[in-house]
């Protein structure tokens, strides 16, 4: 018999019982569901990472409070609040730091914005009159406010395209009063659709004088983080080094204590994005192997039930003169069989899974990537493979080793 006379007879002996089939390869279809997904998933996010930096900037400089190694996140973008990032911190780095364009400060809270009945919920974004040259935009209707309304403590306001729509519905919105927080501001501008940057969206957002986000919407003195646009012929590592020695003598701290602030620009933090992603990745392809591994041994339970239920077969066809490899053989490729068919689904429902989550995360206006790569396939297809061969060769081999007189005798 060869390789195709043994996948006719399994796939008979399969689709005899189609139910218990279906359910021995759920946890073959799962398991590679998951791979195919871990792996798609893993180059959307990429992706997206890569999106994000490129609509913030390479020559971007990102500083935010609070300690953090060489690897990590700092504090401060884990959710924590740290008050050591003070507004005369980055006027300082401004002026001492060569190859520094501009740089800005910025607060975020969250409020209903209204506007006579009209009412939406969005973000007021305190920032610098810098902001316009850090961020590289230009406000697409109006102005933008200037450093002596900052200090003023001004109330006036620039929309986000989003925010515009919601409120105003394309009328004119220049002069016209929001409130935020029960305080009244003057829109003087309104921004261009940006979509999202930096993962915030940019269309949702309000944005106010710094100082007045400050002391009149939030009762703080420090900054969430700040941004800094450097010239583009210059080194960024050198660049980093000043701002870093900078903040250290603006926070006076010693040669022995760590800095409580950190610096990056953003190219490293794509770095410690993807190094995040990753590590997440492995755990999600660890928990995937799980799943393998109890679909191997349920794989394995099954082939014994379909020895002892063809225990007779088994010994007619030895009698007939089959040989030990063939006994192997036909039950290798019937768990190889089952595998395969589970790896398929698996391929075929993890495609549909990753399809769904690109879509989703594009109506999000996250540009992500749907991507399932040849590599993904044939590892999914490799692993089905090897997983029935493991588990499958102690059935085989325990109906190989059957006596073909007993095996004729089994009721």
């Amino acid at each position: 018999m060869n390789i195709f006379d043994h996948a006719q007879i399994s796939l008979r002996a399969l689709s005899a019982n189609r139910n218990r089939s279906f359910l021995t390869m759920l946890g073959i279809i799962i398991g590679i569901a998951a791979v195919i997904i871990i792996i798609s998933v893993g180059k959307g996010a990429e992706s997206l990472l890569y999106s994000q930096i490129s609509a913030i900037g390479s020559d971007l400089i990102g500083i935010l409070p609070g300690a953090s190694d060489e690897d990590g996140p700092p504090a401060a973008a884990m959710g924590i609040t740290i008050t050591t990032l003070k507004n005369n911190d980055i006027r300082e780095v401004e002026k001492q730091v060569p190859g520094v364009i501009a740089a800005s400060g910025y607060i975020r809270g969250q409020d209903t914005i209204t506007y006579e009945n009209q009412k939406f919920d969005a973000a007021f974004m305190g920032v610098e009159a810098t902001y316009t040259v850090v961020e590289n935009v230009q406000v697409e209707s109006g102005r933008f406010f200037t450093k002596e309304e900052d200090n003023s403590l001004v109330r006036v306001a620039v929309l986000g395209s989003k925010v515009y729509d919601e409120l105003f519905h394309g009328d004119p919105a220049i002069g016209k009063k929001i409130k935020i927080r029960k305080e009244s501001f003057t829109v003087i501008g309104v921004m261009p659709p940006r979509g999202t940057a930096g993962f915030l969206n940019q269309d949702t957002q309000v944005f106010i004088p710094l100082q007045t986000a400050q002391k009149i919407m939030l009762g703080v003195d420090h900054l969430a983080f700040a941004r800094v646009r450097v010239a583009k012929n210059v080194v960024i590592d050198d660049v980093l080094e000043q701002i870093r020695q900078v903040l250290r003598e603006q926070h006076n701290l010693t040669s022995s204590e760590v800095d409580d602030f950190s610096v990056r620009s953003a190219t490293q933090a794509l770095d410690l994005l993807s190094t995040l992603t990753s590590a997440l990745a492995f755990f999600l392809a660890a928990i995937a192997g799980i799943s393998l591994l109890v679909g191997g041994v349920g794989i394995m339970n099954i082939m014994l039930i379909a020895v002892n239920e063809r225990i007779q077969e088994i010994g007619l066809r030895k009698s007939l003169g089959a040989k030990t490899k063939d006994i192997i053989t036909q039950f290798l490729v019937e768990a190889m069989i089952l595998t395969l068919l589970g790896a398929i689904i698996g391929i075929l429902a993890g495609s549909i899974i990753s399809f769904l989550i690109a879509v989703v995360a594009n109506q999000l206006d996250y540009k992500w990537d749907f991507v399932i790569t040849p590599f993904s396939i044939i590892l999914s297809c490799s692993i089905a493979l090897l997983i029935g061969l493991i588990f499958g060769y102690y059935p085989a081999k325990k109906a190989a080793s059957l006596d073909p007189i007993e095996a004729l005798r089994y009721e």
